[in-house]
């Protein structure tokens, strides 16, 4: 069904409705209205890395790992399988009359805030600090989910519009204040590529943005959205983000007048209870009949392109059986691979062979968890494989022993008599030893979605430190002592800088994420030199000693790769593997308003099959503004055989290529512009840490 259809066959169904069914429709959970024969409908959906929050789905890696793969055509194929276990799922549900919560096919999904602040405990949903990572990611998942038929497959819904990452125990009342340059170089830009993708939907943060809530924000949704964007889908506050608007933010003095103010700026659907006032808003005449049918238009027609309405709805045709099938589940494992990102490899200390060491000690709390496995906003895998599973079946010739050694954060196992800390079982398997598996990190317990707790380590879901808990450093360094050959292994959500000691001697140190269902196999494997690893940081790893701004302040001055003023620890963009790669015969092959299109040789010096993630750069200097240090403007996954080059051309977008002033206009620089090609940033770090250098050409 096309778009004008859609919007027919909504205006017609709306126009039958009385106006009290009509603003029944304007929840979340909307009711049936079964004297036209319409079913009730729940728009609350999830599906992040996997449709969530349902049962058994796959669980791929989460967001964060998904971007560590910079291969935006393995995230589309990603969200095309989510999606068709959506419709597997959404058919036997109605088979079944079961129309409840986590059921429909309107996923609240993508997260494509900017991870601007590694501290921030829900980073992990999205895709990393750069905006044109985010962009391109976010894109792909979004046309993966919604598909290409004539009817919407699932409905995508980028979300928090806008400037929202934190802190999370202040949301519901924060105003963030942010210069118009970094509200359209760094927090819109994910957005307005969303928005020309066809995304459906725009959920609205909790927060203010300079003084106006975002869910009734006249500038951003009015202005920016509708005007300036065009966009015609449909946009629902987060969950409570409207009582938010009277109770927390003092916007207005009553709920009545917070769904008022919210409908009449277009946020059309509400996740909570506030438009239960929409009935006392009507009658004091703080909204028309036409605020309220432009609303429920917006949402039939979602329900339209969706084929609800239909005789014989779209995509009957999938089975249940698509569940967690093992056609899904290669793709889940491919990329975990791909996801995973070798930070350290110490005189290619990696891979291990079969048989190399006889006795393998598998230690820390992340090294049997299916937690860590799965993120937050996940599904249930109908299978799942640790780490210690994974190095179980992948090293079958050595003998695998697995301790905790320690929990995430607390030191005691409780508080009676007896249950002290583990640390001396970790100790004792790494004794015995002759390599040691150390898999420390966090889980969606520590960092997450506000959290009602707070530690030394931890507050509402956020962190506090860029190090891990002092129980697992405790049990780290205290196993540097007696191991000689330790590989580390850190499942987070976020970067972590282990300390000076574990660092230095640690032979070799993987960031693994949340690597989804089979995430443990992918690192066993790994480890044993199955496949070179691939993976590239998406966010910048600070060192402890790095300043970071306060997580309340929104300037991007300090803050990522794009405008850091100190050396990290590990820049964005980095990975290792087990092959050397070089770039040769850079040149441009076009150039217009749109876009530049450049070609490069890339060759694999090495034994390993390599997907190498090639990266292109832009150094753009603007005598008005401060541009940034780099800024990530292109990404192409290349696969390369062993001793073998691929020449391979990449296009890139001109919006990338210019610059932002103080005004937020994005222009054409008065200045020079650089392209930077390579397997990496061009930084210095990147080049000490990688051994290699960046291609370089002049555009300007």
């Amino acid at each position: 069904m096309n778009f004008e259809n859609a919007v027919k066959k909504a205006k017609e169904l709306v126009s039958k409705m009385t106006v009290e069914e009509k603003m029944s429709q304007l929840v979340f959970n909307s009711p049936a209205i079964e004297r036209l024969g319409i079913k009730e409908y729940n728009w609350w959906n999830e599906a992040a890395h996997g449709v969530a929050r349902a049962g058994i789905a796959t669980v791929f890696p989460q967001a964060i790992g998904m971007a560590a793969t910079f291969n935006p055509n393995l995230i589309y194929q990603v969200a095309d399988a989510v999606s068709t276990e959506a419709r597997a799922k959404y058919n036997k549900s109605v088979e079944f009359n079961d129309y409840d919560i986590y059921k429909g096919l309107t996923f609240w999904t993508p997260n494509i805030n900017i991870f601007r602040d590694p501290r921030w405990g829900r980073g992990q949903e999205t895709y990393g600090e750069c905006p044109c990572l985010t962009s391109i990611m976010g894109v792909s998942y979004i046309k993966g989910l919604q598909g290409t038929g004539q009817y919407l497959k699932s409905a995508a819904c980028a979300k928090h519009f806008a400037v929202h990452s934190g802190p999370e125990n202040l949301r519901h009342s924060f105003d963030a204040q942010v210069s118009m340059k970094d509200l359209w170089e760094t927090y819109l830009p994910a957005f307005e590529y969303a928005v020309n993708a066809g995304v459906i939907g725009i959920m609205g943060a909790y927060n203010r943005t300079n003084g106006e809530p975002c869910c009734a924000h006249n500038y951003l949704m009015e202005h920016v959205l509708k005007e300036k964007w065009g966009f015609n889908g449909y946009f629902v506050s987060d969950c409570g983000a409207i009582a938010d608007i009277s109770e927390h933010h003092h916007f207005v003095e009553t709920m009545k007048e917070a769904a008022a103010i919210a409908l009449q700026k277009g946020c059309n659907l509400n996740c909570g209870e506030a438009y239960a006032h929409l009935i006392d808003a009507y009658e004091e005449d703080l909204i028309t009949e036409d605020d309220i049918d432009a609303s429920v238009e917006r949402l039939y027609t979602v329900r339209a392109l969706l084929g609800e309405f239909e005789k014989e709805r779209p995509y009957l045709d999938i089975p249940y059986s698509k569940l967690d099938c093992e056609e899904h589940k290669r793709l889940n494992y491919e990329t975990a691979k791909q996801s995973l990102v070798l930070l350290k490899n110490e005189n290619e200390f990696l891979p291990i062979a079969d048989g190399q060491y006889k006795r393998i000690a598998v230690i820390g709390p992340n090294a049997n968890s299916t937690v860590a496995l799965e993120g937050n906003y996940n599904g249930r895998a109908s299978e799942y494989i640790t780490v210690a599973e994974g190095m179980r079946r992948t090293f079958n010739e050595s003998k695998i022993s697995v301790a905790n050694g320690s929990l995430i954060w607390k030191e005691k196992m409780g508080d009676g008599s007896g249950f002290t800390n583990l640390r001396s079982e970790g100790l004792a398997a790494a004794s015995e030893a002759d390599l040691t598996v150390l898999c420390l990190g966090l889980d969606r317990n520590i960092e997450g979605e506000e959290l009602n707790f707070e530690n030394e380590f931890a507050a509402g879901g956020d962190r506090k430190l860029t190090s891990l808990p002092q129980t697992q450093i405790r049990l780290a360094e205290a196993i540097c002592d007696i191991c000689k050959n330790l590989v580390v292994v850190v499942l987070s959500g976020s970067s972590v800088d282990l300390g000076n000691k574990i660092n230095s001697h640690a032979k070799a140190i993987i960031q693994g994420w949340y690597p989804g269902a089979l995430g443990g196999l992918a690192v066993a494997e790994m480890l044993n030199g199955k496949f070179s690893p691939s993976g590239r940081l998406p966010i910048t790893f600070y060192k402890q000693e790095n300043f970071l701004p306060e997580t309340t302040n929104y300037s991007m001055k300090g803050r990522t790769y794009r405008y850091i003023e100190e050396e990290p620890l590990f820049p964005f963009g980095f990975g290792l593997g087990f092959s050397k790669i070089e770039y040769a015969n850079l040149n441009v092959l076009s150039t217009d308003a749109k876009t530049v299109k450049i070609r490069v040789d890339i060759i694999n010096k090495g034994k390993f099959e390599t997907i190498e993630k090639v990266q292109v750069y832009t150094k753009i200097s603007d005598s008005r503004t401060i541009t940034p240090n780099y800024q990530l403007c292109s990404v192409q996954a290349v696969t390369l055989k062993p001793f073998k080059k691929v020449s391979t051309e990449i296009e890139i977008d001109s919006y990338w290529l210019k610059a932002v002033l103080e005004t937020g206009e994005r222009v054409e620089a008065d200045g020079s512009i650089w392209l930077f090609v390579g397997g990496h940033q061009p930084d210095s770090l990147s080049c000490q840490l990688t051994g290699t250098k960046c291609l370089k050409i002049s555009l300007k």
